[in-house]
């Protein structure tokens, strides 16, 4: 994929992967900064040993949400810049699974397929992917969701409806 796009190309991608991204590593250093911002601090995340010894995980494993919230960074790597683009805004989720634990010391990677790109307002297109995060070396996927973003762009930009 190209690493950059048009406004006007973006709905010639609906159904395709448009990106993969780079390998991020999921140390326990990251989960332990992730549980102290979000007061889970819950042994399997924090606590190698006990984890090992009482947990069905073999030592710890990332919270499900910091492997979500990991997609903001992931999808700088995976999807095309939009030339026209201001700004990016998160919109929401929808069937978010987390199907796999993420190991402390795994690596993961987002897999992204553009399911709709529409035009919203006279400066907006709200997309909607497919995403899953890959966990290196493993059969499931560490997370499923449906995320949707809304592109922000300067109205003389607008594409044409088709």
């Amino acid at each position: 994929m190209t690493s950059e796009i048009s406004l006007k190309d973006v709905k010639n991608l609906i159904g395709s992967e448009i990106g993969v991204s780079d390998w991020i590593l999921v140390d326990q250093a990251m989960i332990d900064a992730f549980a102290k911002a979000t007061l889970d601090e819950q042994f399997i995340h924090t606590d190698p040993e006990r984890a090992k010894a009482e947990s069905p995980f073999g030592g710890t494993i990332a919270h499900g949400f910091l492997t979500l919230s990991l997609l903001s960074a992931i999808n700088y790597s995976a999807l095309p810049k939009i030339r026209e683009q201001t700004m990016g805004i998160n919109y929401g989720f929808e069937n978010i699974r987390f199907v796999s634990p993420v190991k402390s010391g795994a690596r993961i990677r987002g897999h992204f397929t553009l399911v709709e790109a529409r035009l919203r307002g006279g400066s907006m297109m709200m997309t909607s992917y497919d995403v899953s995060v890959e966990i290196e070396n493993e059969k499931k996927p560490a997370l499923t969701a449906r995320w949707t973003t809304i592109v922000q762009f300067d109205p003389k930009d607008r594409p044409d409806e088709d």
